[in-house]
């Protein structure tokens, strides 16, 4: 085998190369930047397969023939790099189709000025045979647009370069080496191609783009590239709301956001970076302190700033960037909290409103119980005795004041529950559990009520046994009963009944007052079910306002017993309450428990 034939085998062995190199890029085709690489492989590789060709041509047309494979991918092959290298460091993103548009007209232009050469001659004039040596077979007289396309190649070549350098600097070490690989990848086949120059007969570029295939596949294996790009890392910097400052281990700063810009204006004055925080910040040494001081890392601290367009508040935080477990720079990072601030301020100014409204309230309750509630206790006594005077002596009006006394006994009913929730919202109701006899309990309440349900001719009964004693407070135990009998006696009609039994369950003890009334109106049951927690004042207009107040009260009281409160209702049946109680002795076990855990 001559020497012609192994250069051949060589170049395809190359073309091999780069094909592979074609192929790992495929698997990272998402990225616009691996799809660039695969045409930049191919189109290297059919210059070495069309020069291998070239080399073991017997005749012009195979010549002719080999260098058609060749220009298939030589006009493009440099500026696909240096639209790479645009892709790569995130240029002019807006405008880059446009770009790519304009590149693109002169190796377009030469693919078909080559392939129509033999018409206008412009980038072969003519091809020479060789009678000196049968290696190249012919030499061939470069036309003007062959110089055009190589001084076209070179300029792509510079400028790729100048925009790798500033990225370089910029660069964290990983993408520092990409950016190398990258370099190295258009390099080797510079230095090959300016060989020409200088006398070489066989072309080396196809051979440095060997080498270069080499280098990709092995800065695609070893350090991702093609898989986490500059412009990635870019656009996710750019696109941060929180403005983000970066610094260089000496404190320099070297890049920040634009949102930056928008908390610092001062850092566009400066137009040269990397530039030392204290030159650059000057005027904010509340600012400068911290960061200089930060040790540690993670540190916050608030900053305010008086803008044109309002006073910004800021949390600023500084972290420590790390490489190989090496601090080589912080981040500093401005997160605008103003609008917190704000609602703080909002927040602080209604609480000072509640405090005050709260404050009239307690003033408001204060009259209630002292300068409301005692006169409506003696208007009650009054009506009481005038309704037993009229219905002996003047029954014509007896039915007419009958009314304006219940209306009296609800008010004064309603300003005493309206105190006891007051009193239990405001922690003043002391919880004092004794053991109670139940049964006492019970008829005292019935005959407290027995007026106003003789008033109806309501039939009031209790069954409870003798023996049943309940842990519990005696004032709160009063309040439930009467407000449910109180609630019993108002919607049960006339000759109707109630009573009031009681059963042990296991430790409990469970109290049903039971009615043949008008049955539960829908809103108080949908109130109960909803289990609400704030108890709604009735409005005086309101017609079950205050029975639905003072079951919510009743309700409230229950779970301080640690009991629970429910009903069953059938519209034109009547009603049923249950609520449960601690038996005496479990109910003292359970309190005595309590306490226990709150003085240990």
């Amino acid at each position: 085998m001559n020497t012609v034939q192994w250069l051949s085998l060589l170049l395809f062995l190359a073309a091999g190369l780069m094909i592979y190199v074609a192929f790992l890029s495929y698997q990272k085709r998402h990225l616009p930047v691996a799809r660039t690489m695969i045409m930049i492989m191919l189109g290297a590789a059919c210059y070495a397969i069309g020069y291998a060709f070239e080399l073991l041509s017997r005749n012009l047309y195979e010549v002719k023939l080999s260098l058609q494979i060749e220009y298939v991918g030589i006009p493009f092959i440099t500026t696909l790099w240096l639209f790479q290298v645009i892709q790569f460091s995130g240029t002019v993103s807006r405008y880059r189709k446009r770009l790519a548009l304009a590149l693109f007209i002169i190796p377009v232009g030469v693919f078909f000025l080559h392939l129509t050469n033999e018409w206008h001659h412009l980038f072969y004039e003519q091809y020479i045979l060789n009678d000196q040596s049968s290696f190249p077979l012919y030499k061939t007289a470069k036309g003007p647009w062959y110089t055009a396309h190589t001084l076209y190649n070179y300029f792509m070549l510079v400028c790729g370069f100048f925009l790798f350098i500033p990225m370089y600097w910029r660069s964290s070490r990983i993408v520092r080496k990409q950016i190398i690989v990258l370099t190295m990848g258009a390099a080797v086949p510079l230095l090959f191609n300016i060989s020409l120059w200088f006398g070489m007969v066989v072309d080396l570029t196809p051979f440095g783009f060997a080498v270069s295939g080499i280098v990709y596949a092995w800065g695609i294996l070893r350090f991702n590239l093609l898989r986490f790009t500059p412009l990635a890392l870019t656009q996710v910097f750019d696109t941060i709301r929180d403005g983000v400052i970066l610094l260089d281990y000496k404190d320099q700063i070297v890049s920040y956001n634009k949102a930056a810009e928008g908390v610092l204006p001062e850092l566009t004055l400066t137009k040269h970076y990397p530039a030392h925080v204290e030159e650059v910040l000057s005027a904010n040494p509340e600012l400068i302190h911290p960061i200089l001081d930060s040790h540690n890392g993670n540190e916050r601290f608030p900053f305010y700033r008086s803008q044109a367009d309002g006073n910004k508040h800021y949390q600023c935080s500084v972290s420590f960037i790390y490489d190989a477990g090496t601090p080589i720079g912080k981040m500093i990072m401005f997160n605008d909290i103003t609008e917190l601030k704000e609602n703080e301020t909002r927040l602080r100014e209604s609480a000072n409103q509640l405090v005050e409204l709260n404050s009239f309230k307690d003033k408001m309750f204060t009259v209630v119980a002292h300068d409301i509630r005692d006169p409506i206790a003696l208007l009650v006594s009054l009506t009481e005795l005038l309704g037993e005077e009229l219905t002996s002596d003047n029954k014509e009006h007896a039915e007419l004041f009958g009314v304006l006394q219940g209306q009296v006994q609800n008010t004064f009913h309603l300003v005493e529950n309206l105190l006891d929730w007051y009193r239990s919202q405001k922690g003043n109701v002391v919880f004092r559990p004794l053991s109670w006899n139940l049964q006492q309990v019970v008829r005292q309440a019935l005959l407290l009520a027995e007026s106003k349900a003789g008033m109806k001719h309501i039939v009031m009964s209790e069954h409870i046994d003798e023996k049943l004693t309940v842990s519990a407070d005696k004032e709160m135990l009063d309040l439930i009963l009467r407000n449910l009998i109180s609630n019993a006696i108002k919607f049960t009609g006339i000759g109707g009944w109630i009573e009031i039994g009681a059963a042990v369950d296991k430790e409990r003890i469970v109290v049903t007052i039971r009615d043949n009334g008008a049955g539960m109106d829908e809103e108080t049951a949908d109130m109960l079910h909803r289990d609400d927690t704030f108890i709604k004042v009735p409005d005086p207009e309101e017609s079950g306002g205050h029975s639905r107040f003072g079951l919510m009260l009743t309700r409230e009281f229950v779970a301080i017993h640690g009991g629970k409160l429910w009903f069953e209702s059938v519209p034109g049946v009547g009603t049923t309450f249950y609520f449960t109680l601690f038996s005496s002795r479990s109910g003292m076990d359970v309190i005595n428990q309590w306490k226990g855990g709150e003085d240990s």
